[in-house]
């Protein structure tokens, strides 16, 4: 049976250096007290770190300078350091790998759209949950990642974005997604501390709208309606990719503990908690779960659900097995499922050229 790591009692090696970004306002406080600052330093730098998406001490000019070096190196770490960058779409799409401090590769990927510029974040180094067809699964899980961990991922493409690296100049980032390496459920504590750090309004947070983001799962139902039971209006993936459990079980192994009925329970319950229609993810394989067969049990599952399907064409990892769908057999799979009134997209795959698919990037410097 998978093991489920829990962040609280998981022994790391090499411990995450604190961040300002594993806490609230008062805990950042405490935090600096404790490093023999005084607390009004953790309100500075959080509005520097935070509020103007500022890494660099020098521009930290409402402290002193002689010890803006210091306090910088005990309140905001460095946490991730850029290894590698590739960018597609015209430079609209750019895949960092980030190397944290004790040498583990993790990728973000940032995506500028007409009307909107997402990043797409991890939250462990590597993943437990064995998915033959994902490129991270295949690596097998390292470690969780801190809360400060994640939060890192999310100012850098903050800050990138904001300082006209992008093709059409200076935009706010607008959305995050929980679909990088890993399973955010898994190390949910970690994610949820993330999950306040993006949507707090600034200084304690990066004032990113809770509705505005998405968190992925293949299915840890307990932790669906521990999510549910916050009541943080954000949205619910779930990461399903068969309409069976005997396909399931091959594709996603955790569904021998949770099988499709007890996830989709857990998701419908979540929709109603917290007002929000829930995104089922499928990855389309060739021959493997895109038959009409495929299509119509799935439909038989969602009718008359609050529910959205993004197919997401296979990005197929070297050397692997299973490939992307035929478009006729993409076409005819959306075609059924419109038939039953459930709504469908077949997502944008952005990055094919730059070892697009989830732990690609990463896997290729081991």
């Amino acid at each position: 049976m998978l093991e489920i790591i829990d962040p609280e009692k998981e022994n790391i090696k090499k411990k995450t250096p604190q961040h300002i970004a594993d806490f609230d306002i008062k805990g950042r406080k405490k935090f600096a007290a404790e490093l023999g600052l005084p607390g009004f330093r953790a309100d500075q730098v959080s509005r520097h770190w935070f509020g103007q998406l500022s890494d660099n001490f020098e521009e930290w000019t409402d402290l002193p300078a002689e010890n803006r070096q210091e306090i910088s190196e005990v309140l905001t770490p460095k946490l991730i350091t850029e290894l590698k960058v590739q960018k597609a779409d015209g430079g609209n799409t750019v895949k960092t790998l980030w190397k944290l401090h004790d040498g583990l590769l993790i990728e973000s990927v940032l995506m500028h759209y007409p009307n909107r510029t997402t990043i797409c974040i991890s939250s462990q180094a590597g993943c437990g949950m064995g998915c033959p067809f994902c490129a991270t699964g295949q690596g097998g899980l390292k470690r969780n990642l801190s809360t400060s961990e994640i939060v890192a991922q999310v100012q850098a493409g903050a800050r990138y974005a904001a300082q006209g690296l992008l093709p059409e100049g200076p935009t706010r980032l607008s959305n995050i997604v929980f679909m990088g390496m890993g399973e955010p459920m898994a190390n949910f504590n970690a994610v949820v501390g993330t999950i306040h750090r993006i949507h707090d309004e600034s200084p304690e947070g990066l004032g990113i709208s809770a509705r505005n983001i998405t968190v992925s799962t293949v299915g840890i139902v307990p932790r669906i309606n521990d999510l549910a039971a916050l009541g943080l209006p954000v949205r619910l993936a779930v990461s399903l990719h068969a309409p069976t459990d005997e396909l399931r079980n091959t594709l996603v192994p955790l569904n021998e503990r949770y099988p499709i009925k007890e996830v989709l329970d857990a998701s419908w319950k979540y929709a109603e908690t917290s007002g929000r229609r829930v995104s089922i993810e499928y990855a389309m394989i060739k021959s493997m779960n895109d038959q009409i067969i495929h299509a119509k049990q799935l439909a038989n599952l969602l009718r008359g659900k609050d529910v959205h399907v993004n197919l997401i064409p296979l990005n197929p990892t070297p050397g692997s097995k299973w490939t992307a769908s035929d478009p006729k057999d993409e076409k005819i799979f959306v075609e059924i499922l419109e038939q039953s009134d459930i709504a469908v997209t077949v997502r944008d795959t952005r990055g094919r050229e730059i070892d697009g698919a989830c732990g690609q990037l990463a896997a290729s410097e081991v």
